[in-house]
């Protein structure tokens, strides 16, 4: 990649890297600002000589999703040098670091706000005939500004066409896969070879909401010799774990979320109202608003339920579990059909890096801009 590059790299004449910031599945991402405008963007780059390019389809991707709510805008494409470039919407910080920030546990409103919108993203791009493949806090980012309380799904390298044709005929079913996405989050069919579909995206959000709740899953921190004993030995913690065993001292609901999600058959459709109304029906029976403040805006501790921790500080809890979950509200699903793919990578861990980093906001880039432009003329 770029490195001592970068401060002479410019893509189409016009957007300058600034400093790298984040990684994604393939390829590096790094600040870039607009020398015609001054605006801020996240440029994706991989080396135009990679043994497996994936950017282009990246980006053809986008087009394809654009305009849905949650997913960021293209500003160019193309071939700069040795790269492949992609300049997209600069967003804010992802799920994972605002865990961090957080210390390492969401409340339960936190937990379903986000949650609510991820199905939304999930499903949007579901209906465009994708599958994303790659569910984790890293992949999903906070908006800027205006869009600050809006979820972003991002980084589609991995992901897969599941439907195909004027008749959205859905792939096959197979097994014998690889592991495509990452280990902490995948679906046990994911870990055991068969062919990914709409309902593997969905249990690995269903993994994400305990982790977010809980704290940690309880295959993390597994030791072995290589990534394949590894990743064996999650698979066979995640066998062990039925959702009532995961779901203790969470909302019952999110058992319910895990125990649909794990029952649908390979090519059904999912049923995304249930998923939305299992959220909502937490939020209600805790009196919580879904006002979008979540637990890194200020103040926002004291509208979660919380709990004193070891250092006197306070802590988000999970309320206890209702014991009155409602079913009969839970409408039949609609039917549907699937479809093909070469790219496999299975990720061990959570990537560490995000994609963007939302403390550019504050920085102050007048002088370092107006400098760039009298160079640029």
């Amino acid at each position: 990649m770029p490195g001592r590059e970068i401060s002479t790299f410019i893509a189409a004449g016009r957007f300058s890297l600034v400093k790298k910031i984040g990684s994604g599945s393939f390829g590096e991402i790094y600040l870039a600002i607009d020398l015609k405008t001054g605006q801020e963007f996240a440029a994706k780059l991989e080396a135009a000589n990679a043994k497996h390019p994936q950017l282009n389809f990246e980006a053809r991707l986008y087009r394809t999703l654009s305009g849905g709510k949650g997913i960021p805008s293209i500003r160019w494409h193309g071939h700069e040098g040795n790269y492949n470039v992609l300049i997209i919407e600069l967003l804010g910080h992802s799920l994972e670091e605002l865990f961090n920030m957080c210390g390492r546990q969401f409340s339960i409103k936190t937990t379903v706000m986000l949650a609510d919108q991820m199905v939304s993203r999930i499903e949007y791009i579901h209906s465009k005939n994708f599958l994303h493949r790659d569910i984790k806090p890293d992949n999903f980012l906070m908006g800027f500004d205006k869009n600050a309380k809006t979820v972003y799904l991002i980084d589609f390298g991995l992901a897969k066409k599941y439907r195909m044709g004027k008749n959205r005929t859905h792939i096959p079913y197979r097994d014998g896969k690889s592991l495509t996405g990452t280990a902490r989050y995948a679906s046990t069919n994911a870990h055991i070879g068969i062919e990914q579909s709409r309902r593997d995206d969905l249990e690995s959000l269903g993994y994400v909401m305990l982790y977010f709740s809980k704290g940690s899953l309880p295959w993390q921190g597994l030791r072995a010799n290589n990534k394949k004993q590894k990743y064996e030995k999650i698979c066979e913690r995640k066998k062990q774990y039925t959702p009532q065993m995961l779901c203790k001292d969470v909302p019952q609901e999110f058992e319910a979320f895990l125990n649909y999600v794990k029952k649908l058959k390979f090519e059904e459709t999912p049923n995304y109202v249930y998923l939305h109304h299992l959220l909502r029906s937490v939020l209600r029976h805790f009196d919580f608003m879904f006002d979008y403040v979540y637990d890194w805006v200020p103040n926002a501790k004291q509208q979660v339920v919380t709990s004193p921790t070891k250092n006197g500080g306070v802590a988000p809890t999970s309320p206890t579990p209702r014991e009155d979950l409602a079913t009969s509200a839970k409408p039949t699903p609609p039917r549907s059909p699937v479809t093909m793919d070469t790219r496999h990578i299975a990720s061990e861990e959570p990537t560490t890096k995000t994609r963007t980093e939302s403390r550019l906001r504050f920085w102050n880039f007048s002088d370092w801009k107006a400098r760039l432009k009298r160079t640029a003329h």
